[in-house]
């Protein structure tokens, strides 16, 4: 198995993240694709995501969304940002009747149940692979590009560690891709 990687150049961030906007239109993978970069949820929490952990009962969009993780076990509480909102609220409307199915991702071939994680796989895969990304891009990408952003956004590594449930920061600092680019840069800054 090989190790996936975060998406650094914002460029192909941008056209990976809209390629099921504006290309492929799909408003169920691109909600997919926004929601992995705005939460940093793993794949299989989103997936197991239903209507009802995403809005209330009146249709309106909820602030947070309060998941149990798969992995952990533990409780994680993250507010709907913008970009997720403005997703969320495009893919609820394409539905052609006001009912929505129980499952936030459900299988094209079986509504009753989630999209599969390979399913999931094979989606984030073909906009990669259409965006010239390498082949070490994957679903748990997502999750790894929320954390880069965030790490050069100024966001301390305790509290990635924090917001990932990581056990370590060993972990934390693969998570973040940090190369020898990222290295000669601190350097090549002091100049005293």
């Amino acid at each position: 198995m090989s190790t996936t990687y975060p998406i650094k150049d914002r460029k192909k961030l941008e056209a990976f993240r809209d390629y099921y906007r504006d290309r492929q239109p799909s408003p169920r993978n691109y909600t997919m694709i926004v929601m992995g970069l705005n939460t940093a949820f793993r794949i299989g929490d989103i997936l197991r995501l239903k209507w009802q952990d995403v809005c209330h009962p009146d249709g309106n969009l909820c602030a947070h969304i309060y998941i149990k993780e798969q992995k952990t076990g533990k409780i994680r509480t993250v507010p709907i940002n913008d970009a997720l909102r403005q997703a969320l609220e495009a893919y609820r409307e394409s539905f052609s009747t006001p009912a929505l199915p129980n499952w936030l991702f459900p299988s094209p071939r079986r509504q009753t149940q989630p999209l599969s994680r390979h399913q999931a796989y094979r989606i984030v895969r073909s906009a990669a692979a259409a965006c010239g990304l390498s082949e070490h891009i994957s679903c748990h990408s997502l999750r790894k590009t929320f954390g880069y952003y965030a790490w050069k956004n100024g966001t301390p590594p305790a509290m990635l560690m924090d917001l990932y449930n990581h056990s370590s920061y060993q972990i934390t600092k693969r998570y973040l891709g940090i190369e020898q680019e990222e290295r000669d840069q601190v350097y090549l800054q002091i100049n005293l």
